[in-house]
Order: C-alpha cells, then structure tokens, then sequence
C-alpha cells in the first residue's frame, strides 16, 4: 500500500511520524475524508474549502495550495488501484521539542494521507440501521474538524457494544445534535429538519449537498434545532456522511422509525445524490447493491 506523507508518495512501511509531532502529543490538528467513485473524487472542492476553514480557525497556516492536494490525491489514487473508497487525510502543525502547550508559528505541518477501498451498497442505505441515543459531552468547536475524537470514538463503541450502527448526540436537556460519525436529519410531514450549521455540528458535505438537492427537489427544510421527541415521533430519519451517503435509520433505542427502512422522501433524496455523484465525478455508476 502506498500513501502520501508530506507531498511524497511511499511505501506504508517506509511512513514515519516524529513522537514529538504535535497531532500525536495533543491532537493539533485538522483532518478530511473524500469519497473516490471509480477512480474519481467527489466534491473535492468543498472539502478543501472546509479544511482550509478549520485550518484558519486553529490559526494553522497550510502552505500549498488547494489544486497541490488534487495532484497528490489523483496520484495516490493510481498508486493504489483504489477504485470506489475513501482518501482520509490529516495536516497536524509539525514537530516541536520540547513539549509545549503553546505552539511556535515557525513549525512546518505535517500532512498525511491514505486510501480505503469502500464499494458502495445501496441495500446498506435503504435497510433501516439501528441507532442509540447518548448525551453530547464534546467540546464547543465541533464546527471545526479536528483530530480530537475521543468523544467521538467513545460514543460509537458504545453503539457497536449496543448492537447499533450509529449514535445520535443530544445536548441537555434534549436538543439533538448529530451524531458520533454523520449529521442526522428527520421528514416530517413532508419537511425536511436539520440542525443548524453552528458550533454545535460539522457542517458535513453531504449535508450541504442533500439540503442544496432537497432545494431542486421542491422539499421544504428548515435548519433548527429539533428534540429527542421529534426524532423518535418522525416519519422518517436519515444520517448523512461521506461513507453513510444518505442511510435510513430504521430504530432509535427502542423505538422503530416509519416502517423500520427509508421512507420516500429519503428515497428520493438518496436517488437524487446518485445522480449528483454521477453528474460530479463525470462517471456512470454501477450497480452495488448486494
């Protein structure tokens, strides 16, 4: 496997990260996922976007531009046959020895990437996953995407221990947030609900496509923050990621969400993100439905 650490690509063996870099020491870092359809990345330019975002909110500055990452990715794509997956790529702020809290503005980012083959099912988006519920401790800059996830990571083994495939945050007293890995959204009566994009959520890049579609579509949203209650009494409930796509979720906790699998609205939502993909990437994607 090859992948790409600080503008070259290498054997995995060969790839090294210095133990004082401060991403490994505190997590002083950003990092994006872009999903590849046949050799193709989807929506490349927003996820920069967003990643130079986040850079400027950690007062991190990346000194290559955003069109170097595209020579790179297309390169580390061809390197690794990858077909229809993942590029997850991070930048922390570089090596500083000795250890401090406050960082040296001289410090030159580290910046690595690697590829995951990831074959798109869309029985996987239409069945109806299982989702748990759990309170939203993380911090109050989850608008940038750090490589601080431990909230994250504990809330999504305690749905993996549950049986379930997501969980849904909430924040006291029961304001829905998102969730450990994607944005939720619920249907009701034919309107689409959302949270806001704040401090309180990622703005996820396929959520600004779905609401961007739903506009296309004549599907009423409204972005605001919605309840515990809402979620459970929807006619229908989504998550939306890179990977997720757009997934019906079939139960939250115990109680089960329309018929238990994507309701029509999502379905249509969910055709109409094929056909952005299709239209995006150039391509004409093949059937993966198991």
């Amino acid at each position: 496997m090859k992948v790409l650490l600080n503008g070259q690509i290498i054997d995995r063996s060969d790839a090294k990260v210095d133990i004082e870099d401060r991403g490994y020491q505190f997590g002083d870092g950003i990092y994006e996922a872009l999903r590849v359809y046949q050799g193709k990345l989807f929506t490349f330019q927003e996820h920069m976007d967003r990643l130079y975002r986040s850079a400027k909110k950690i007062d991190l500055l990346i000194p290559y531009p955003q069109e170097m990452f595209h020579g790179w990715f297309t390169e580390l794509i061809a390197a690794n046959h990858l077909d229809t997956g993942m590029i997850y790529f991070q930048v922390s702020r570089g090596v500083q020895a000795p250890r401090n809290h406050i960082y040296q503005e001289s410090l030159t980012p580290a910046i690595m990437a690697t590829t995951m083959a990831a074959p798109r099912d869309l029985s996987e988006h239409c069945k109806g996953i299982k989702t748990i519920t759990v309170p939203d401790t993380r911090w109050l800059h989850c608008d940038i995407k750090s490589l601080n996830l431990l909230g994250n990571l504990m809330a999504t083994n305690q749905a993996a221990k549950a049986g379930a495939k997501e969980a849904i945050f909430y924040r006291s007293p029961d304001t829905v947030t998102e969730c450990s890995h994607s944005n939720v959204s619920i249907i009701k009566e034919g309107v689409l609900i959302t949270h806001s994009a704040n401090e309180y959520i990622l703005n996820g890049i396929t959520r600004q496509v779905i609401l961007s579609l739903a506009k296309q579509l004549s599907i009423p949203f409204e972005e605001r923050p919605f309840t515990l209650a809402e979620l459970k009494a929807a006619d229908e409930v989504f998550i939306s990621s890179i990977s997720a796509e757009v997934t019906a979720v079939g139960q939250v906790d115990d109680v089960t969400i329309g018929n238990g699998k994507i309701g029509p609205v999502s379905e249509k939502i969910l055709t109409a993100f094929t056909n952005e993909i299709e239209k995006n990437c150039g391509i004409t994607l093949r059937s993966t439905a198991k």
